[in-house]
């Protein structure tokens, strides 16, 4: 797991022991023969033996090792080694991207017949995902309003599979109560999987409230600046080591060495960024809940948000997404887009810069109307990912634009 050496698990330096902070920089590396510092990109499509022996043994799964880089890259390797101990997680499976991950997640585990409950307004590309596609190959889905405990009860049926949410959801912030469907879902004898994108392991750990399966887009948060795309599954040894990494070993959607270089890199400052992250955008969301020209503001952290106490029981800290209302529509929403200056406008999020978008026309623009409503995305709603700016400087720049609707 690292360069630290086969230590007994009650010496206070074994990999065990450490913290998340030390397992972000340190987790997953070992050296190689020119003992650097920095983990190495294998840069290599396959991998040679010494003997016809050792490579049968390989490919039978006798003798561990490298095979082939579509599944088996150290460097991926390092990356999946060290999300899994931020995560509390026995596996984690690198992929292409984060939409990849779901579609491993999914596709890894189930089989025609089942029936997975989502939470309504899921990320628009997951959304389409469940309505368009997986039930041309018999997986039917059933969406929930997220924070609606008896609704995902009432949803349940004998066929049900997989319990699939995001916390906090995109863009409004909602908060789920991970521990309520972790139990829902284990008498069901489902598996409950958590999109933990807005928060990362640095804010939130769903393995440890009781989920089965983390959903990563390692291109928001865990890179941290907008250079690749990725994404990860993170679980048990036996659901994701073996089930979901045979889906990624047969389908193919795997990560590059150079992203899981780039994403390691994000890692070793994800507890800094995050934190810095966090304290701008409740700084912003306070000073946004008191502007004339906004109707409702959108963040955990705030008094008034209806999963505060929710969010501050299950998260160390409640994320770096702050979303907001306007008056006047879309015609305000884009006014206020347009006339900002700093802000990058974007649908990405987790950069060091920050980005503002119009979720009913780019993130969720693919969803259909009537889930945009169900999910409560309104054409005066804008989502800002607040960046490592100085917060004064981002807040100028939103003050300068919301005047524009004066």
């Amino acid at each position: 797991m690292s360069d630290q050496g086969d230590s007994h698990h009650d010496d206070p330096r074994h990999p065990s022991h450490w913290a998340p902070a030390t397992r972000a920089v340190r987790a997953g590396q070992t050296r190689g023969l020119e003992q650097e510092q920095s983990e190495p990109i294998y840069a290599s499509s396959s991998f040679t033996y010494r003997s016809a022996a050792e490579a049968a043994a390989r490919f039978s799964g006798e003798s561990p090792g490298n095979i082939y880089s579509r599944f088996t890259n150290p460097t991926v390797r390092t990356f999946e080694q060290r999300l899994a101990a931020l995560e509390g997680a026995e596996a984690c499976v690198a992929t292409a991207s984060g939409m990849s991950a779901v579609l491993a997640a999914t596709l890894g585990l189930l089989r025609a017949g089942d029936h997975i409950v989502a939470s309504s307004g899921l990320f628009g590309a997951t959304a389409s995902l469940f309505a368009n596609y997986l039930p041309r190959y018999g997986i039917e889905v059933t969406t929930v309003p997220l924070t609606d405990l008896q609704a995902w009860s009432d949803a349940m049926r004998p066929q049900t599979r997989m319990l699939f949410l995001e916390t906090p959801s995109n863009p409004l912030t909602e908060v789920a109560d991970i521990a309520a469907l972790a139990d829902l879902a284990r008498g069901q004898g489902a598996w409950l999987a958590v999109d933990n994108c807005f928060c990362t392991p640095a804010l939130q750990r769903p393995l440890e409230l009781g989920a089965d399966l983390v959903i990563h887009s390692a291109t928001k948060y865990l890179d941290g600046q907008g250079r690749c795309i990725g994404g990860a599954v993170c679980g048990d040894a036996q659901v994701v080591g073996e089930q979901v990494f045979g889906f990624l070993r047969t389908a193919g959607p795997s990560m590059s060495p150079f992203n899981a270089w780039v994403f390691l890199k994000g890692l070793e400052t994800l507890a800094l960024r995050m934190e810095a992250h966090c304290r701008s955008a409740s700084e912003l969301a306070h000073w946004l809940e008191e502007h004339p020209a906004v109707e409702r503001v959108f963040y955990p952290g705030l008094a008034r948000h209806p999963q505060h106490a929710l969010a501050a029981r299950q998260q160390s800290a409640f994320g770096g997404i702050v979303s907001f209302e306007v008056r006047g529509g879309r015609d305000a929403a884009w006014r206020v887009i347009d006339n900002t200056r700093l802000l990058s406008i974007t649908a990405n999020l987790g950069d060091a810069k920050s980005t503002i978008t119009h979720p009913a026309t780019t993130t969720h623009g693919r969803n259909t109307p009537e889930q945009r409503a169900a999910a409560g995305i309104t054409e005066s709603l804008v989502r800002v990912s607040v960046g490592l700016e100085a917060v004064a400087d981002i807040r100028a720049d939103l003050d300068a634009a919301l005047s524009a609707l004066a």
